[in-house]
């Protein structure tokens, strides 16, 4: 289902999948936002696209390989910050909203998940998404630093260890602590991105 806009006075349950991973992140660019739990969106697969980010794309596979799957951080959003993550993803242009059902792992900030018990519900949860851009491509470098941030903060909070290796893997390298230029310019974007593709310049 498009959203093209959310109630103004109700929260929304938002799913994110990418950089968004991330807790220090999502702090810092929705600033009264709070961490839900884990989600799963089935029949999506995860991918890096030709912008060099992360994206979903529809797929019509009935297996349940990690494959075919897309898992990720839920958080609460009020509609301020609803707005700062919408000029950050770069909507419409770089992405659209929409609803899509995800189930769901409820869990605090101290607790990780049990992802390997059935999920507590299936819940419509805000996802960005861009139905243009599909193919698979390279991250861009300072992405790559973001993602390994949010791939052990999504590890930590129950996201399966085996969805990392068998999917975010083929697109993300792990690596340290990245120093210098591009862990700066890294941080900075965290802060307030910039699109490097030029696609929502």
């Amino acid at each position: 289902m498009s959203l093209s806009e959310t109630p103004l006075t109700t929260p929304t349950t938002y799913f994110g999948y990418g950089s968004n991973l991330w807790l220090h992140q999502m702090s810092i660019r929705c600033p009264t936002s709070q961490y839900l739990g884990v989600a799963r969106l089935p029949h999506y697969t995860w991918l890096i696209n030709d912008r060099g980010y992360a994206n979903v794309v529809e797929n019509t596979n009935t297996s349940q390989t990690y494959s075919d799957e897309v898992y990720g951080l839920v958080y609460s959003l009020l509609p301020s910050d609803e707005r700062r993550l919408d000029r950050n993803e770069g909507v419409p242009i770089a992405y659209t909203k929409e609803l899509l059902p995800c189930d769901f792992w409820p869990s605090s900030t101290s607790e990780r998940a049990n992802t390997s018990s059935p999920p507590a519900e299936t819940r419509d949860m805000l996802v960005y998404i861009d139905r243009n851009r599909t193919s698979p491509n390279q991250p861009r470098e300072e992405y790559v630093y973001r993602m390994n941030q949010g791939i052990r903060d999504a590890v930590t909070k129950g996201v399966p260890e085996e969805y990392v290796r068998d999917v975010m893997r083929k697109f993300i390298p792990e690596r340290g602590e990245e120093e210098g230029r591009i862990g700066e310019f890294a941080r900075t974007q965290a802060k307030q991105f910039r699109d490097e593709s030029g696609v929502s310049e």
